[in-house]
């Protein structure tokens, strides 16, 4: 780009992160991957914390983890692969497991981590609401972290732009808005808002359906500075993920407060 940018206030950033932390034994060790073994580990901490309200002995909370990551790794591949790089993997279908290569969908993610803890719930005869109102504060730290791991990884560039804060990444022209750190700065601060929500005691559903809700109606905004293919509308498969989100999320709060004061009426 032409522009000259004030170094003393701010300059842009050169991407050369090295992707990968180390290698053992032949096996690369990558700062991706660390981010989300950093995400669940979070997840299952805070479970452990709040299994006594959710009476949860410690074999369910290592049981849920391991749906919880099965859920996440399956769910985030799977959603990537179809949704948005079919075109490729129809013609390299043994890169499908291959998760290093292309990475996963987040909204897979959230997807895959839905089903996986509904299983469990069903498997283990548990109520599926209460552990995903806790999950969902957890979920927003693991979306956080793993957006952390996209920026090292030099994934997810956005459009080009001349903010100082601008990012050259790797094999690709021109510097260009950090989206992923937009994102996962977005879904670091649900944590506070959740847990203060959580705190008011509201009903069941309640803060799964703020974190739905505001995951991807705030995600809307951030996605504007991303470069898409159009798809259905005239729109990314990402926005309409959101727009989707948004929509289930308020439907689940409504829902929520509804079933409370129906529960509440005299007969």
């Amino acid at each position: 780009m032409d522009r000259v940018y004030n170094q003393g206030v701010c300059g842009p950033f050169v991407h050369q992160i090295d992707p990968v932390i180390g290698e053992i034994a032949s096996i690369y060790l990558w700062w991706y991957g660390a981010s989300y073994t950093i995400g669940l580990l979070g997840a299952f901490f805070w479970i452990k914390r709040v299994r006594a309200s959710l009476d949860y002995d410690l074999r369910s909370v290592y049981a849920l983890t391991i749906f919880l990551c099965l859920g996440v790794l399956l769910g985030g591949r799977i959603v990537e692969v179809i949704f948005y790089e079919w075109p490729y993997y129809r013609n390299n279908l043994w890169h499908i497991a291959a998760i290093w290569i292309g990475g996963m969908s987040t909204h897979g993610v959230l997807l895959g981590a839905a089903a996986s803890v509904w299983l469990f719930c069903r498997s283990r005869g548990k109520a599926f609401l209460p552990i995903a109102d806790q999950l969902a504060i957890a979920g927003a730290y693991i979306m956080g972290m793993g957006r952390l791991g996209n920026f090292i990884d030099g994934q997810i560039a956005g459009s080009i732009t001349d903010v100082c804060w601008a990012v050259q990444f790797p094999d690709l022209e021109g510097f260009r808005h950090p989206v992923v750190l937009y994102d996962g700065l977005k879904n670091l601060l649900l944590v506070p808002v959740l847990l203060f929500i959580g705190s008011r005691r509201p009903p069941r559903g309640v803060v799964l359906g703020h974190f739905i809700l505001w995951y991807g109606f705030l995600r809307i905004f951030v996605d504007l500075f991303r470069e898409y293919r159009t798809d259905l509308l005239g729109l990314p498969p990402g926005q309409e993920f959101n727009i989707l989100m948004s929509i289930v999320g308020l439907t689940l709060i409504m829902w929520a407060h509804k079933t409370q004061s129906r529960e509440q009426s005299p007969d």
